[in-house]
């Protein structure tokens, strides 16, 4: 099959000889024809040496690279991409689990396939596409998946409606690709909980703090425990299970704190110690003057795009600040930022310097991030973007 032709500019392949997935639009020289948004692309350097070959589209980042080899990105291909993915959960010990069965099972440049997020809940395979080139194959994708799980494979759901590019030529809609299941609860760690993967953030749930949660379960015990941006009440669940006194699940919304009083009741139904409310984080805590002794602060991404990186590290001070202020003297904090573009020493900066307007001593416990489903390419650093603290505040 003949694919179309990019040529960069001199000097822009180095990046790819260090096998990093992007071609800026800036790095390009020249096409060999027009191209449409989505399709298969090789690129070569100003020499028509061979470099890669990926899905181009509309944007800064005008190709990202799935092979840096030759190939034909037929069925085979991408059935062999997800074996490869899958290798990895394996070797990690999630695949098989028969406490655990909400993992990721790819994480997108890091497995090789740029713009291709899958979660795996309870043999449901969930995906969210985020480039036009990935969605057009989804079918393909499909026949991977069940040539890969077989039988164990129930059901796979599409969740790209809201995260292809709005310009784009194709409007998705979320549903079943194939199957169906009206079985909407996952395990992680031996604890229920309903994905809700139709309406939900993301993919239904957050898998990327299976490990911090458990982590949080640790310290629970005899806590008076305040969960703030709760969403579907993860580490709420976790620091009942750990013997807290009490637990506050808060999160501005409703759609949330019912999915979060729901998974408290399928976990310790009758549960007393637990309450939720629907609040701005912010306020709420304005008001917690010394009431709680372990606090999570888990935000939505302040910042999605470098332009607003100063005004999301004033967001992660404020809201530290006001945490370090309102806990009880022995307390602990979790604290965490998702911003792909906050580096870690960004955040721990934003974070000490919250912790220096307050006076109070302050610690780090542990220093936490993403965990092995989620692996961070060493040739694509922008694959890791979770960073966590355990602050011990005196």
């Amino acid at each position: 099959m003949e694919f179309a032709k990019i040529y960069l500019k001199p000097g822009k392949e180095q990046s790819i000889l260090r096998f990093h997935p992007w071609v800026f639009s800036g790095a390009i020289n020249k096409m060999n024809r027009e191209i449409e948004e989505g399709e298969v692309v090789e690129v070569y350097d100003h020499k028509e040496n061979f470099m890669g070959m990926g899905h181009s589209q509309i944007g800064s980042i005008a190709v990202r690279i799935f092979s840096f080899e030759k190939v034909e990105p037929n069925e085979a291909f991408w059935t062999k991409k997800i074996l490869q993915a899958f290798a990895l959960r394996k070797t990690i010990g999630l695949t098989n689990s028969a406490q655990t069965n909400a993992w990721r099972l790819v994480y997108a440049e890091s497995d090789g396939m740029p713009g291709l997020i899958i979660d795996m809940y309870n043999g449901t395979a969930v995906l969210q596409i985020h480039t036009v080139g990935m969605y057009l194959i989804k079918d393909m994708l499909c026949n991977a998946l069940e040539n890969v799980f077989g039988p164990d494979l129930k059901a796979i759901y599409n969740k790209s409606e809201g995260t292809i590019p709005y310009k784009s030529r194709i409007e998705p809609e979320n549903g079943f690709l194939r199957g169906k299941t009206e079985d909407k609860t996952a395990m992680e760690n031996g604890l229920r909980f309903l994905v809700d993967f139709e309406k939900g953030q993301k993919t239904g749930f957050f898998v990327d703090q299976r490990e911090n949660r458990a982590l949080l379960e640790k310290y629970s015990k005899d806590r008076n425990v305040l969960n703030l941006f709760c969403y579907t009440g993860g580490f709420s669940i976790y620091a009942l299970r750990g013997g807290a006194s009490s637990v506050d699940s808060v999160d501005s919304s409703e759609r949330a704190i019912e999915l979060t009083k729901q998974n408290v009741e399928l976990n310790f139904p009758g549960d007393k110690r637990h309450k939720s409310f629907a609040e701005d984080a912010f306020r709420f805590l304005d008001k917690s003057k010394d009431q709680y002794d372990l606090m999570i602060l888990d935000p939505p991404a302040f910042a999605k795009h470098l332009k607003v990186i100063p005004n999301a590290l004033q967001g992660y001070r404020k809201l530290n600040a006001k945490a370090i202020e309102n806990i009880r003297p022995g307390g602990i904090i979790f604290t965490f930022s998702c911003s792909q573009v906050i580096n870690r020493d960004a955040f721990r900066k934003a974070v000490f310097s919250a912790a220096a307007k307050t006076g109070r001593n302050v610690r780090i416990m542990h220093q936490m991030e993403q965990p092995a489903d989620h692996p961070v390419s060493v040739y694509h650093p922008e694959s890791e973007y979770l960073k966590g603290l355990v602050l011990f505040v005196e």
